[in-house]
Formats: structure tokens, C-alpha cells, sequence
């Protein structure tokens, strides 16, 4: 196994190098430190690794640079000294993050949920999360959803929405009500401007309120189906799609 370090202070990336080399969770052949986001991009668009550890400000710029010139395929923990806010959007795209200073204990448990998800973690929600956090003015998140309602219009709050759903080429908000509204939007387009604490997009029809989910139904490792406090449209069974299900219990875990 590969692993690269992106950061630029010399006693942070020896500290965490340390305990990598020392620890017996993963087997690592090779450790690659990196300083800087000109020595990121060129190693990235030369070499794959099976996992990275990045902190977010760098001496020549920021991490998010390096996702913009090069194509990084691996999962990503973040190293950051970030606040709540932007923990809860690393909490939702990534694996994991560490704040600094971290302990050891803290890098073990990252190691472990790494180890556990790596076949079937999705990192395309990195540079989503990046873009969130650095850009804060161009993602601010939606409170309220104009509708059309007869001859009026009604502004929704998010308390009262109890899930977006897909059907056809439309998108319908559907509120405590029991109603539902046409929404000029698809789901993911209306996800990224969406509270990522209070919804999550659990396939592809449905972006669900953590609040309306009742109960969370195991059948197997491969199939949870969703119990909502409403019923979902034409009382289908709401399944979550594979390849969220990690992501959806890190998600409730909050």
C-alpha cells in the first residue's frame, strides 16, 4: 500500500510518518511527503497511491489547487484546523479528518474506517467539500424554496420539508403535510445548496430530512431500506443506494 502526506510543516508530516511507520492496521510499503501544491500536482499526475492525508493550507497555496490541475482517485483525509462548520462538510464528503493536534488514538481510528470502506468509498465529494469551505460566499446554504401553490406563492422552509423526490424530469418537495410542490430544480443540482447535516441524498430519487427517517431497516450488508415518518411516493420501499450506505452511517453518526 501507497500513501502520500501533503504538508508543508516539517515536524506535522515526521509526527504523522512516525506513527504511519510504526503502526500495524495497514501494511504500508511507501510513504510519499509532499510539501507543497507544485510537488502535489506533478506526484498526482505521475503516481497513484491508495490513500492521502492532506492538510488544507500549503505554503504556495491551498489543497483545493490541487484537485483543480490534477486527478487525485484515492480517498482523502484531511488534516485541518478547520471549525464545526466545516467538519460537518468533511464529515459528509470524506472519510474522515483530523484536527490538529491530533492524537494517535485519533489517526488509528481514521486508519480502521479507512480500512473498513476503501472498496467502496466514493472521494468524488472531495473537491466539493474543498469548493464549500473555501468559496463560502458561492455555497451558501438554502433555507427557503419558493413554490408555486394555485395563483400563489409560497416560500417553504427547510424544517418543513420532509424529502425531495425525483420523478421523471421533475423534482417535488414534499412537506409535514403531507403536500408536495414542483420545484424548478433536479437532485443534484439541490443537494449542494442543502444544510449537508440536516439532508442526504440516499439515491437517486429520493434526498432525504434526517428528521423524517422513522427507522433504518437492515436486510443485509448490502440493503437498508428507510422507514420514514411519511409515506414516500406510491408507498415504494426507499432503499439506499450501495455505495452510500458508508457514507449514510457517518452521516447519522453526527
Amino acid at each position: 500500500m501507497k500513501i502520500a502526506i501533503v504538508e508543508d510543516e516539517y515536524l506535522a508530516s515526521s509526527y504523522l510518518k512516525s506513527i504511519l511507520e510504526q503502526q500495524d492496521i495497514l501494511q504500508i510499503a511507501e510513504i510519499a511527503v509532499l510539501k507543497s501544491v507544485k510537488e502535489a500536482v506533478a506526484f498526482f499526475s505521475e503516481n497513484n497511491v491508495d490513500l492521502a492525508f492532506m492538510d488544507i493550507h500549503l505554503g504556495d497555496g491551498k489543497s483545493l489547487e490541487i484537485f483543480e490541475k490534477t486527478t487525485i482517485s484515492c480517498p482523502v483525509i484531511f488534516v485541518t484546523a478547520y471549525d464545526s462548520y466545516a467538519i460537518t462538510v468533511f464529515k459528509h464528503f470524506t472519510i474522515d479528518y483530523l484536527l490538529k493536534p491530533f492524537e494517535e488514538q485519533e489517526l488509528f481510528e481514521a486508519l480502521i474506517k479507512f480500512k473498513k470502506i476503501k472498496e467502496t468509498f466514493n472521494s468524488d465529494g472531495a473537491l466539493q467539500s474543498l469548493v464549500a469551505i473555501e468559496n463560502p460566499e458561492t455555497s451558501k446554504i438554502q433555507r427557503h424554496f419558493l413554490v408555486n401553490h394555485g395563483y400563489k406563492l409560497i416560500s417553504i422552509n427547510e424544517a418543513e420539508i420532509t424529502y425531495f423526490a425525483a420523478s421523471g424530469k421533475h423534482l417535488f418537495i414534499y412537506v409535514n403535510s403531507g403536500n408536495s410542490f414542483l420545484y424548478n430544480s433536479t437532485l443534484t443540482d439541490i443537494i449542494n445548496n442543502l444544510d449537508p447535516f440536516t439532508f442526504f441524498k440516499i439515491n437517486r430519487k429520493y434526498i432525504v430530512n434526517r428528521s423524517t427517517i422513522k427507522e433504518v431497516v437492515k436486510h443485509s450488508n448490502q440493503k437498508i431500506e428507510l422507514i420514514l415518518t411519511v409515506p414516500p411516493i406510491e408507498n415504494d420501499a426507499i432503499i439506499l443506494s450501495k455505495k452510500e450506505i458508508t457514507n449514510f452511517k457517518n452521516w447519522l453518526d453526527q
